[in-house]
């Protein structure tokens, strides 16, 4: 029996506006658009819950395009509430209104009070920013809210995270623009 071995070489041809071809090292170093973002996080809310991380896709945005966001919920311990996730983009200049983005976790299909110990939450959800919308960057907070009693999940380690002192986490800050 005979094998045969194919190879492609997948590569990227950047133009300059004039129409000439860029060098190598140009034709890797440019890229069509920026790439999800990861970041890790850590917070621990009550003992219950942790923020493990999240991923923004894209990692920057422009006004008038939307923003993927999934987020990470590692459980500590079962909850008795079920809670939803709040979500607040503010504009890191604290020029503008904020966006929100309220929400029930995984698509209102997994309730946080059926949540087992143990378990690894992914959350996903879009933020729009909208068009116009002059801001150079929003600061995406987030936590855990109580509709029926308006109260939010304590941090319980605000030593080891960012939040605002109001138990919302700071999650990641998101370019915006140019």
């Amino acid at each position: 029996m005979t094998f045969v071995v194919v190879a492609a070489v997948s590569g990227c041809i950047v133009e300059a506006p004039s129409g000439e071809k860029a060098s190598p090292e140009k034709a890797r170093a440019v890229i069509a658009q920026v790439p999800p973002a990861t970041v890790q996080n850590g917070a621990n809310l009550e003992g219950k819950v942790e923020i493990v991380g999240a991923t923004l896709n894209p990692g920057k945005a422009m006004p008038g395009e939307t923003v993927r966001v999934t987020v990470f919920f590692k459980v500590l311990e079962q909850m008795d509430q079920d809670y939803m996730v709040f979500v607040h983009a503010d504009d890191v200049d604290g020029r503008t209104d904020r966006i929100n983005a309220d929400h029930k976790p995984a698509g209102g299909n997994y309730p946080t009070n059926q949540w087992k110990k143990g378990e690894t939450v992914k959350d996903e959800f879009s933020l729009y920013v909208p068009p116009g919308m002059p801001v150079r960057g929003l600061s995406l907070y987030l936590g855990f809210w109580d509709p029926k009693t308006d109260s939010r999940m304590k941090l319980t380690n605000p030593d080891r995270v960012k939040s605002d002192g109001n138990n919302r986490i700071l999650i990641a800050q998101i370019p915006i623009g140019t």
